[in-house]
């Protein structure tokens, strides 16, 4: 029995993507084409943890409201479809163009399970459509078994050399870099070693903004990162493994290709959620843009949810200058369940400060200069005597980025019983929000 009309059930999150019903984990093949950004994502059409895996479908014109299309790519004498990507194919390298309209590629694993069971290999399909059906490949599969459970293909397209890079994970901590001018031919160029199994992402930021100054990062399934160079065959790390993603439940992050405003914009799956009696089992995260940052450290990967999320603003609770000490709480007059929270933190001789969000607590140690939630550390230490905080609350999920984003964090959870929605407290001394605003979130199902 299902609480509530549909996708406005119980445990529903109301601004983050979930599907109709059933299982789903991976997001996949996530491009844009034509004004819509395409969400493929890992679904078992039996709502099962594990059965036949195929690709969902869903499409957006602004990643904040989506719109639920038939299967994309389904099971086949290979086995299983899992998790890849998919780029559009603009100088027909493929020669698979039939039409006026430019050709999607999806690239992808399939094999592992079913009856028989088969090794893993990488094929393609191609949608002729704007993404609407696909077509598998005669020649599949593209590239073979390689090593172990090898899968995950991200294709990213390399303008230097004039081919298609992918990377793929082989096993271990161990990924591998492959090339092809055509998406149906490849050649193995080189290794990475990260150790953050699977689903790897790939891809060229612009440093601090500055077009000249560009780096790679190689991405790991577990939310570390790598950044380097790379010179068309080989990516060379400068610096050890950083990690983006301090939650419990963000995993196999992608990013999109083809943002039409150059933008490097990434969506997680969160992992792990807990959706009692509901049609559906798991969501994915808010996207974020991604920009690489100079910091006293090196430079790091940041994560800040995408602007459109300003398109689900509703009322808003203003705090231009807000004093907590012990005892005096910030409650703000609300029982929305859906809040996007902005603010600077002032550190005025506090020991600990927290926001307790839907009776759970987000706890600040000042002298350890960590959050603490659901008994995981998120280490952040303040600017000065200041942080800056975003946090997104949706029914079943907290996400944080502190700073410019360079801490980011993304947890699942089911509401304890709680008096008001969010509450604020100091301990031990001061803080003050300079300013502080509490802004009620709509429905991206209304």
């Amino acid at each position: 029995m299902y609480a509530g009309p549909r996708y406005h059930e119980l445990h529903r999150p109301q601004f983050h993507f979930t599907p109709e019903k059933n299982w789903t984990n991976d997001p996949n093949g996530l491009v844009c084409y034509a004004g819509e950004y395409h969400l493929f994502f890992q679904l078992n059409a039996r709502g099962l943890r594990w059965g036949p895996n195929t690709w969902g479908h869903a499409v957006s014109p602004d990643l904040v409201h989506w719109r639920q299309l038939a299967h994309a790519i389904e099971p086949d004498e290979y086995g299983w479809i899992w998790s890849g990507s998919a780029v559009v194919d603009r100088g027909n390298t493929s020669g698979l163009k039939r039409g006026s309209e430019d050709t999607l590629v999806a690239v992808y694993t399939t094999g592992g399970y079913g009856e028989p069971r088969h090794p893993t290999v990488q094929c393609i399909a191609c949608s002729h459509d704007r993404g609407r059906t696909w077509v598998k490949y005669a020649g599949n599969p593209v590239l073979g078994h390689q090593r172990a459970d090898n899968r995950d293909p991200k294709v990213v397209w390399h303008a230097p050399t004039g081919r298609w890079v992918m990377a793929l994970y082989l096993d271990g901590s161990t990924f591998a870099l492959f090339g092809s001018p055509n998406l149906t031919a490849w050649e193995k160029l080189s290794e990475v070693e990260l150790p953050s199994g699977e689903c790897p992402d790939f891809f060229e930021l612009a440093v601090d903004g500055q077009p000249d100054q560009r780096r790679w990062v190689f991405w790991g399934g577990g939310g570390l990162y790598l950044v380097g160079t790379f010179d068309g065959t080989r990516f060379m790390p400068e610096g050890e493994p950083q990690r983006a993603e301090w939650g419990a439940n963000g995993y196999a992050a992608q990013t999109w290709s083809d943002a039409p405003d150059g933008r490097r914009i990434q969506i997680s799956w969160m992992a792990g959620g807990q959706y009692p009696s509901m049609p559906f089992n798991q969501q994915m995260t808010f996207p974020v843009e991604l920009s690489l940052r100079s910091t006293s450290e090196g430079l790091r990967l940041c994560r800040r949810p995408v602007r459109e999320i300003e398109l689900l603003n509703d009322t808003p609770h203003m705090y231009y200058d807000e004093v907590l000490s012990p005892g005096r709480n910030l409650i703000p007059p609300t029982s929305h369940d859906l809040f996007r929270v902005t603010g600077q933190v002032e550190l005025q001789g506090a020991t600990h400060f927290a926001l307790v969000i839907r009776g759970q607590p987000l706890r600040y140690d000042v002298a350890a200069a960590h959050f603490t939630y659901k008994d995981r550390q998120i280490p952040c230490a303040p600017v000065g005597d200041r942080l800056t905080l975003e946090i997104l609350v949706d029914r079943t999920s907290m996400e944080l980025f502190v700073g410019e984003g360079q801490t980011s964090a993304s947890f699942c959870f089911l509401p304890e019983a709680w008096d008001a929605p969010l509450e604020l407290y100091a301990e031990g001394g001061q803080v003050r929000f300079a300013p502080l605003v509490v802004r009620e979130l709509r429905s991206i199902w209304d």
